[in-house]
């Protein structure tokens, strides 16, 4: 089959999306599809973009109309699935539900090409709670047209177990990994208890609930065992404060536990290997009920999984639920047990590659191949 796989945006090396959606791209090929990969970026003289596997189809110019015109101009699209022989359309939704992209997906529809959208994150309005307006605009927009492009797809690709969006049919799949990129959990052997968590930091992640559970744990017992928590990635307050959050920093300053709450920032390769070998133990969202979601399989947990490590979270996921390599938070305000943790890495010793072994049919391989059996 030949498949375009559209993006909205273009990569970054450091971002998870960009990785999981080369993943996803790598899956399906190794299934023996033919992928094609669109995206849009700026080429090296500024020029905004729309490419097909790295070559342009269409260039926009530079400045304010051509900023205007790559919102609304998508024939480039239409033309490259017609004159290539695409079969399907796979669309990663950027929250940008538009009379222009319905009018795309209605001209791809009549052309024979059957097409998804896949919605990361469902329902994700209240994901923009409290956040300045130049952000909910877009939202805005996506409320009035999501319907109707939804009725030109084939199916809507989710990661929850809805069995319709917005008035369209769904294929329920999991978030996938790949394991070939992610290295087996060698932890070090130690008296004090380090925690990791990675992400892209929104308040629904609740890592606050876990410094807070910190800041409670050293209050009642001053003199026991050490807990640092390593913070990996970058914290977009978008929505924290104004929604009543507190950030990680503010949460650690609020307990005086400044020193037990390691911001690492950004890191890659070996060095967020080092990190993750130092800790035993890392933290999935917390919060993500704050967002109004219960059910979700997200990256985060695959990931961790997929390194052998135990881990914590608050949503349900039925992949994991039932694991005895997880531990379940209640989805509410409280501060996190971190007795409770301390007492689980006490009583388990689970090998990396066990917990591995639990997770190899949640390869994207797997994943893509099944949205195809399902179409």
């Amino acid at each position: 089959m030949k498949i375009l796989f559209l993006v909205y945006h273009g990569f970054s090396a450091e971002s998870g999306i960009s990785k999981k959606i080369h993943y996803q791209v790598k899956g399906l090929r190794q299934n023996g599809h033919e992928v094609h990969l669109c995206y849009y970026d700026f080429d090296p003289k500024g020029n905004r973009c729309r490419y097909v596997d790295g070559n342009v189809i269409a260039n926009y110019g530079k400045g304010f109309l051509a900023a205007i015109r790559s919102r609304i101009e998508y024939g480039c699209i239409y033309d490259f699935c017609v004159k290539n022989g695409i079969d399907m359309v796979y669309a990663r939704s950027f929250m940008n539900a538009s009379p222009v992209l319905v009018r795309l997906f209605d001209k791809l529809k009549r052309a024979g090409i059957k097409c998804v959208t896949e919605i990361p994150t469902y329902p994700y309005d209240t994901e923009f709670k409290g956040y300045p307006l130049k952000y909910k605009i877009p939202l805005y927009i996506d409320k009035v047209f999501r319907k109707a492009l939804a009725a030109k797809m084939y199916a809507i690709v989710t990661f929850s177990n809805e069995k319709t969006i917005f008035g369209k049919r769904t294929i329920c799949i999991s978030n996938g990994i790949d394991l070939d990129s992610i290295p087996l959990h060698n932890p070090q052997k130690q008296k004090d208890i380090h925690l990791i968590a990675v992400a892209e930091i929104h308040y629904w992640h609740g890592f606050d609930r876990l410094v807070a559970g910190m800041g409670e744990y050293y209050k009642q017992t001053p003199e026991g065992r050490k807990v640092y928590f390593h913070v990996v990635g970058w914290e977009d307050d978008r929505g924290t404060t104004s929604n009543g959050y507190l950030t990680i920093e503010q949460t650690a300053r609020k307990y005086g536990i400044e020193n037990f709450v390691i911001n690492h920032g950004k890191l890659f390769g070996e060095q967020l290997d080092e990190v993750f070998n130092l800790c035993t133990f890392a933290i999935g969202s917390l919060g993500r009920h704050r967002s109004g979601i219960t059910e979700i399989k997200t990256l985060k947990n695959r990931e961790y999984a997929a390194r052998g490590i135990s881990f914590i979270y608050s949503e349900n996921d039925s992949d994991f639920d039932d694991k005895p390599y997880v531990l379940k938070a209640p989805a509410d305000e409280s501060p996190i047990n971190i007795q409770e943790i301390i007492d689980y890495i006490d009583k388990h010793d689970f090998k990396p590659s066990e917990i591995r072994n639990t997770v190899e049919h949640l390869s994207w391989k797997h994943q893509m191949e099944e949205i195809i059996k399902k179409m």
